[in-house]
């Protein structure tokens, strides 16, 4: 119990609920803030300094690496689940082999993905009908970026373990740090060294490792209960098995649904590349607006997580609608500044007023609709909380990928094929999803904390 004192993990059995969970999240928030920005930067510094082209191929290559980093996220996700449920129990020892099972199984993956991402490049641009004009610039930045995931897999897992203890603030001045070297490195390696694409992707992997070294030193280093030792290295088929019912599910419906947006993107392509700048301008947007629901999710997945270990239910049901309230109201509050800032936000990108136009279009279009994703997501996380992945997998499938490729299909062939009504395939998903989503919370939940 000693270990539990101290004041690096968090434990959220206990205590105000609303402090609790904004005291996790923001620190979260704040951290994906600066994660997000890798990406965004260089679509910033390839769109102010190399062209559009360039931005369109940084754009085209994002659905692409997503179904990498979401795959994986969903096996960080059962890690922290299973971690947080041993901490909320107060059971130390399989905690510890948990973080054993969990970084070796990363370090195979590690290995995995980049053998398999750098030799599928050509393929995976080709199945998304990438235009000559673009495919060479988004083949670089590709193998660049795969050849380098080992460092952005070994934070992401790493960070996972400090938050199912309830440790957010460490991974975000990591975070902090790095996204400022990126930055520096993307101008330095673009406009001093004159690398065009190749020099972003070259900055952010240089930064990834950096995030993954500070954190790899830090459970390693640490004396508390997630410690990280070397000698006890070792995968546990049984803790992996619980690791993949939790996580498994969760990473299939994430490669899935951004393996339907591939599907998205060719429909974008079809347009040319000032539509897809436009498109890839409008998603970095969207992915920050997002950031709330997020990190609400992944803070109701550890609360919830470790109050199914204090077997205290009625508590984790708390925590779910106190997580999905905080998050409407913060993303309506942000998704209100975007709309009205949306021209601004565009010319951060580019000069291109065809760009920047299409970007517009669809920021002020869908930003709104993104509220349904509140719902969506912190259920999802909760669910996942109380081990039950199986169903948020099969009610997101359905409505990300199934309903809004039919959605896509018919109206392209049907109605008319512009890109406004393509972009709406996105806000048509999240509804379906989130009408499915809260009949199955209610339904099959509920009922057990009667």
């Amino acid at each position: 119990m000693a270990a539990l004192t101290k004041t690096k993990t968090k434990d959220m059995t206990s205590g105000s609920i609303v402090k609790q969970i904004l005291f996790f999240a923001l620190p979260l928030m704040l951290g994906n803030v600066f994660q997000m920005m890798y990406n965004t930067v260089d679509s910033i510094v390839v769109g102010q300094f190399v062209g559009t082209e360039a931005l369109a191929a940084v754009g085209a290559t994002t659905m692409i690496t997503n179904m990498a980093v979401f795959f994986f996220n969903g096996f960080s996700i059962g890690a922290g689940v299973i971690i947080g449920r041993y901490f909320g129990a107060r059971n130390m020892s399989k905690l510890h082999d948990a973080v054993e099972t969990t970084m070796a199984a990363t370090f195979l993956f590690c290995i995995l993905f980049t053998i398999l991402g750098i030799n599928g490049v050509r393929l995976m641009l080709e199945f998304m009908s990438t235009p000559e004009d673009v495919f060479g610039a988004a083949s670089t930045y590709l193998r660049i970026y795969f050849a380098g995931i080992t460092g952005l897999l070994i934070y992401n897992i790493g960070s996972g373990i400090l938050r199912a203890v309830g440790d957010t603030t460490r991974p975000l001045y990591f975070l902090i740090l790095t996204s400022i070297l990126n930055i520096f490195l993307d101008l330095l390696f673009v406009i001093k060294f004159h690398m065009g694409i190749a020099g972003v992707a070259l900055a952010t992997i240089l930064s990834q490792f950096i995030s993954a070294g500070l954190t790899l030193l830090l459970l390693l280093r640490t004396h508390e209960v997630y410690r990280l030792t070397v000698k006890d290295l070792r995968i546990k088929g049984e803790l992996l098995i619980q690791i993949f019912a939790v996580g498994l599910p969760a990473g299939i419906q994430s490669v899935i649904t951004a393996f339907s947006n591939v599907f998205v993107q060719s429909y974008i392509n079809y347009f040319g590349a000032s539509v897809m700048a436009g498109w890839a301008s409008y998603n970095k947007i969207d992915q920050f607006i997002m950031l709330p629901m997020q990190s609400m999710a992944m803070a109701a997945t550890t609360f919830v997580s470790q109050n199914v270990g204090a077997d205290n239910m009625k508590r984790a049901d708390r925590g779910t609608k106190t997580s999905i309230g905080l998050s409407l109201l913060i993303t309506a509050c942000i998704a209100t500044v975007i709309w009205i800032f949306a021209e601004f936000a565009m010319r951060l990108f580019t000069q291109d007023e065809s760009v920047i136009n299409y970007g517009i279009l669809f920021l002020r279009q869908n930003v709104y609709f993104l509220m349904l994703n509140c719902i969506n997501h912190v259920l999802a996380g909760s669910l996942r909380g109380r081990g039950d992945s199986t169903g948020p997998m099969a009610i997101m499938l359905t409505g990300f990928v199934l309903v809004r490729q039919i959605y896509l299909f018919f109206i392209t062939r049907m109605v008319a094929n512009t890109p406004s009504l393509v972009a709406l395939g996105y806000p048509v998903g999240w509804a379906a999803t989130c009408i499915m989503e809260v009949i199955y919370f209610i339904v099959r939940w509920n009922r057990k904390t009667e």
